[in-house]
């Protein structure tokens, strides 16, 4: 700038050295008053030229400050999922040491963040991610239920409510075998009404609330075995049934009569080995169903396989054997020092009766915009295995299946359907002998990534009354609801959650 500046008024001072030398050649000529004005004016326009250059110059040097100062928290925060890989790899440090220059360049050419991502930390060092989302509806039930209560609802539990589903925070470290890491974790923090679903209650584990919060927790390492074997040590979403927690990922807003009756989460040790590109083979040891802390001293089994026979076809397979029937009561009289909660007496005998579960879900991809799915499921539990003189074996059984599709209309903008039938035999699912059935149309709007809205009307029906309605001791045999949910999502993980 400085030198700029030197080089202009140097300049000027040769124009006005010239001026004065062709009015000393012609000294015998008197200047006249019009040759002085003229060389005023050549002085006035050079003077006016520097000052304008001066004023552009000091103009663009903040431009230059400001671009600077707003790329370095963005990348050092951590990108949007769309533009992570134009930044892969930069660590805090080496962005410090970047150029001035270099830093404007990538700022300027790069897609630009997004403005949560720039608030949330959402790529930790490492490869690790932070994740956050908010689920929440209001929903209408035109039998105007007592008490706003709609019965066999998973998630959408209240109506004529602005109600708040969930609010999750995940953390996850995948596994990284090609960079060295075996090893992962995962914690999944959520918050809600969906953890009084979720978390079950004091009838199928003795201390729900020690764990209401953590959805899941569990590490994870890949045994260097062949092609890798999988084992995770923890607690985690069962894989029994084709719905999973997070609305985002899932056709519809609400959620089948069978994502409410299959178990939710397990406790344990879970194993997966990968045969070759289109077979894995699980195996489960765990608690028991809904069971962070068991209560029984039998331990459940999971044996299944996810095949891909075809490139657009995912088939899962699932054997669930398993024991729930405690095997001790809660009591008062306990003397010795216990874990708070634990204050506990033997049921002498304990039904030793066993659960079978028989799921199977597959998913094609018919066409790049359309997906369609099928969910079979067939359980059966007794309460005993031998029945002593007096005791009841029949059995309970719970069956049935669910059809799903979604086509995607513009980007922006899909439908959704689900319809579903649940034979509930002995009334494991609702306490009643019946048979349910479901049918549930949904219109999704994606604002973009990371914000979308779901307008969704579901009919629920029986063949025997059920449902509440507004008068008591008055039941319905269906439930019609239109449901508006909206759900917010922000993160370094893609695909689902």
């Amino acid at each position: 700038m400085r030198c700029f500046n030197r080089l202009l008024l140097f300049s000027l001072f040769l124009v006005l050295s010239s001026g004065f030398e062709a009015s000393a050649q012609s000294a015998a000529a008197t200047p006249t008053n019009a040759d002085v004005e003229e060389l005023r004016q050549t002085v006035r326009d050079l003077a006016l030229r520097v000052s304008v250059l001066e004023a552009e110059l000091h103009k663009e040097r903040p431009v230059v400050t400001t671009e600077v100062a707003t790329l370095r928290p963005a990348v050092l925060v951590g990108p949007a999922a769309d533009v992570r890989s134009s930044v892969e790899g930069v660590s805090s440090s080496s962005v410090a040491s970047v150029p001035a220059s270099a830093a404007v360049s990538q700022q300027t050419t790069s897609t630009p963040t997004s403005p949560v991502a720039s608030v949330l930390p959402t790529q930790l060092p490492g490869g690790a991610t932070l994740n956050y989302t908010f689920d929440g509806y209001y929903d209408y039930d035109f039998n105007h239920p007592i008490g706003r209560v709609q019965y066999l609802r998973a998630y959408d539990v209240l109506s004529n409510a602005f109600s708040i589903n969930q609010a999750d925070v995940v953390f996850a470290l995948d596994p990284d075998v090609a960079a060295g890491r075996r090893y992962g974790v995962r914690l999944d923090l959520q918050f809600g009404q969906a953890t009084e679903t979720l978390q079950g209650s004091p009838q199928n584990e003795p201390r729900p609330d020690i764990y209401r919060n953590i959805f899941q927790v569990y590490g994870t390492y890949v045994v260097p075995l062949g092609k890798g074997l999988t084992v995770d040590v923890g607690k985690w979403a069962s894989s029994l049934g084709i719905e999973g927690n997070y609305t985002k990922d899932q056709v519809n807003y609400s959620r089948s009569f069978f994502f409410n009756y299959l178990p939710f989460y397990h406790a344990g040790v879970r194993t997966s080995y990968k045969v070759n590109d289109k077979l894995a083979v699980n195996y489960w040891l765990v608690n028991g169903t809904d069971q962070s802390e068991p209560t029984n001293s039998f331990k459940d089994e999971l044996f299944g396989f996810t095949a891909q026979p075809a490139k657009s076809v995912v088939w899962n397979f699932n054997y669930y054997l398993g024991q729930d029937h405690p095997d001790a009561a809660p009591a008062t009289n306990c003397t010795a020092p216990v874990q708070p909660g634990l204050c506990l007496q033997a049921i002498t005998p304990a039904p030793d009766g066993k659960q079978h579960i028989f799921d199977s879900y597959v998913t094609w991809n018919a066409t790049p915009k359309l997906t369609l799915s099928l969910e079979g499921d067939y359980l059966i539990s007794r309460e005993w295995a031998n029945a002593a003189p007096g005791e009841s074996s029949a059995p309970s059984h719970v069956d049935g299946g669910a059809a799903y599709a979604r086509y995607q209309l513009t980007p922006k903008m899909a439908l959704g359907g689900r319809t579903e039938y649940l034979s509930d035999r002995g009334g494991l699912f609702s306490g009643t002998t019946q048979a349910l059935k479901e049918f549930t149309g949904t219109y999704e709007y994606k604002f973009g990534e990371g914000f979308l809205t779901r307008v969704e009307y579901r009919r629920d029906w029986s063949n025997v009354p059920f449902f509440l309605t507004n008068k008591p001791g008055v039941l319905s045999s269906d439930q019609p609801t239109l449901t508006v949910g909206m759900v917010w999502w922000v993160g370094g993980k893609t695909g689902a959650w």
